[in-house]
C-alpha cells in the first residue's frame, strides 16, 4: 500500500524506520496542534501512521485482513479528552515506538541473526519517540562484566537467586540531573561509587561494597544465591 518496493537489507529497513520515525516525531512535536485537532474522540477508531516519505497521517486502520504491515495502536483519539495533554501525547509516543519496531522487524523477518542484531543496534542508537516527546535523556551505558569490565553496575543476588540491581544506580532508565552516583558509599572502606569498579550488595543490610573490599569477584558473585557482608556473617549464631 505504501511501498513501491519492500525494503530487504539492513540499510533499507533502517532507512524506512528513520523516515517513519521522523514523520511521527514531527506529528507529536512540530505539528502537534494539527495532530491534536485531528484526533477527535467523536470519530471512529483512528491510528497515527508514519510513512516512508516522512509524512504522517491520522486515519482509519487498514481494511484488509491480515494487513500488509503491522498496524499502529487503534483508537488513539478516544483517550484524548480524558487525559492530560502531555500524558496523552506520551502514551501515543510509546505506542508509536512499539509500532515502529514491529514494522522494522516484520520487514526484517528474513534477516539472519547478525543482521537483526545490527538493525537493532542502529535503531537503538537513536532516541525513541517517547524520549523526544518527553525530552528525557537516556542514561549512558556503563561498562559491564560481560563486556570485559570489572563493573557490574552494582549487582547482587537475592535469596530467590534473582539478580538485583542497585536501585541507587538504576531507576526507570533515565537520570535526573541532580542524581549523583557518588552518594553511594562502600560499607567497608567508605569510598565513593565508581562505575569502573565491581560492587556487590548485602541482602541483609541493603549496603553496598567494593568487590575488592569483601574479596568477591564478578565470577564468584554469579554463584552466590544470597550475599551476606562480613559483619552480617559474624552476627550469625549470636543471641
Amino acid at each position: 500500500m505504501e511501498m513501491a518496493s519492500t525494503p530487504r537489507t539492513v540499510e533499507e529497513i533502517f532507512k524506512d524506520y528513520t523516515a517513519r520515525r521522523t514523520a511521527i516525531v514531527r506529528a507529536l512535536s512540530q505539528d502537534v496542534d494539527e495532530f491534536y485537532g485531528l484526533c477527535d474522540p467523536d470519530k471512529e477508531n483512528l491510528c497515527l501512521y508514519g510513512h516512508p516519505n516522512e509524512t504522517w497521517e491520522v486515519t482509519l486502520p487498514a481494511e484488509e485482513v491480515p494487513p500488509e504491515l503491522p498496524e499502529p495502536a487503534l483508537g488513539i483519539n478516544f483517550a484524548r479528552d480524558g487525559m492530560n495533554r502531555r500524558d496523552w501525547l506520551s502514551l501515543v509516543a510509546v505506542h508509536s515506538d512499539s509500532w515502529l519496531l514491529s514494522v522494522a522487524f516484520y520487514l526484517g523477518a528474513r534477516l539472519n541473526r547478525n543482521e537483526r542484531k545490527r538493525l537493532f543496534s542502529l535503531i537503538n542508537d537513536l532516541p525513541t519517540v517517547f524520549e523526544v516527546v518527553t525530552e528525557r535523556k537516556p542514561v549512558k551505558d556503563k561498562p559491564t562484566a560481560d563486556s570485559g569490565s570489572k563493573s557490574r553496575g552494582g549487582t547482587k543476588r537475592s535469596s530467590d537467586g534473582q539478580v538485583k540491581s542497585n536501585p541507587k544506580f538504576a531507576d526507570d532508565g533515565y537520570e535526573d540531573e541532580d542524581d549523583e552516583h557518588s552518594e553511594t558509599l562502600c560499607g567497608s572502606c567508605g569510598g565513593n561509587y565508581n562505575a569502573d569498579e565491581f560492587w556487590i550488595g548485602c541482602d541483609i543490610r541493603e549496603r553496598w561494597f567494593h568487590g575488592k573490599c569483601v574479596k568477591i569477584t564478578p565470577a564468584k558473585a554469579e554463584s552466590i544465591k544470597q550475599y551476606k557482608c562480613p559483619s552480617c556473617s559474624l552476627r550469625r549464631g549470636r543471641p
